[in-house]
């Protein structure tokens, strides 16, 4: 049995070998009851200290991913499951999902993360080669037409679908949020707040992969509301004027956003208004709190866990909330 351990990592190489171990069983080299390499063994073939591998070996077995037999040695444990979580991007909002979810499986449930970043290749490769591997499939899609025929090859008890209700049929499992009418049932609990400003711009840049029709809701707001507003693509055409609000669905005019509140002397929530979509773990605190629209990622991660530990059907929404700071 051979192990890839990459010791120019800058990964303590203890770690090294859990992640060779779980890579095993991801891609099915190791499977249930397989024997693993002594430690002795391990320590010859890779210079590796005792202390090192047992080390390894024990954080498995607190894990549940391995059992030790007395003067038998290390064996992967009957029990040991495996997932397939497929995100498109590591952004910090997705990291409170994958975090939730892990944390909320129990410890004989390995987690496989593979990113597609709305690349269909990418999601294709990642879901062909991982068919008949996996006990469940959580995944993140988009919209490209091929995405529904490289689903129907998933078995749909052993699916779910997370975050974006696209291409969904009736009897998928699913944990998604809605970017629609939740949207707009959001914006009209500011709405208070939004009229201190005299004009309102949702800055949607060409580069997001952010659900279109919440361009449309905001729209409606605005016309219903009777706002004069604008809606903004390019991010080069993104000037900060007093006495604006702008929403954005992109952390990177979030960043531009304060940028120019420094450089104009404008301070938001009086001057300017900024209220950002999908809340992270550093908006409460980024200037005085940015306020947000956003449905509650541990709550997703949560309920993705739910799916995986119970053989129940899911099909749910997550609630989207505003959560009002000092920035509107």
């Amino acid at each position: 049995m051979f192990f890839e351990l990459d010791f120019n990592s800058e990964i303590p190489k203890y770690q090294l070998l859990i992640n060779a171990i779980n890579d095993g069983l991801s891609n099915n080299t190791l499977a249930s009851g397989d024997a693993l390499p002594s430690v002795n063994s391990i320590c010859k073939d890779y210079n590796l200290s005792r202390d090192t591998v047992f080390k390894a070996y024990s954080i498995l077995k607190d894990n549940g991913v391995v059992e030790s037999v007395p003067n038998k040695g290390y064996f992967v444990a009957g029990n040991t499951r495996k997932v397939l979580l497929v995100l498109d991007t590591f952004k910090a909002y997705k990291e409170v999902v994958y975090h939730a979810f892990v944390n909320n499986l129990p410890k004989n449930v390995i987690v496989d993360v593979q990113f597609h970043h709305y690349n269909i290749n990418n999601f294709k490769t990642i879901l062909t080669n991982g068919k008949g591997k996996y006990f469940k499939y959580v995944v993140m899609s988009f919209s490209h037409k091929e995405v529904p025929s490289i689903l129907s090859e998933i078995d749909n008890e052993s699916l779910l679908l997370i975050d974006w209700n696209m291409y969904s049929k009736s009897n998928n499992n699913y944990v998604f949020q809605d970017f629609g009418k939740s949207f707009f049932t959001a914006l009209n609990e500011a709405v208070i707040r939004f009229k201190t400003y005299k004009k309102l711009v949702f800055a949607y840049p060409t580069f997001t992969n952010h659900p279109i029709e919440t361009v449309k809701y905001f729209k409606k707001f605005c016309e219903e509301n009777q706002f004069k507003y604008q809606v903004i693509t390019n991010p080069e055409e993104f000037k900060v004027v007093k006495g604006e609000a702008y929403i954005s669905v992109s952390d990177r005019i979030l960043g531009e956003f304060l940028e120019q509140c420094r450089s104009k002397n404008l301070e938001p929530g009086k001057d300017v208004g900024f209220l950002s979509y999908n809340e992270t773990p550093m908006k409460p605190f980024i200037y005085k709190g940015i306020s947000v629209i956003s449905t509650d990622f541990k709550q997703m991660g949560a309920k993705a866990a739910e799916f995986v530990t119970t053989k129940e059907p899911l099909q749910t929404y997550i609630p989207t909330k505003l959560i009002l700071r000092e920035s509107l």
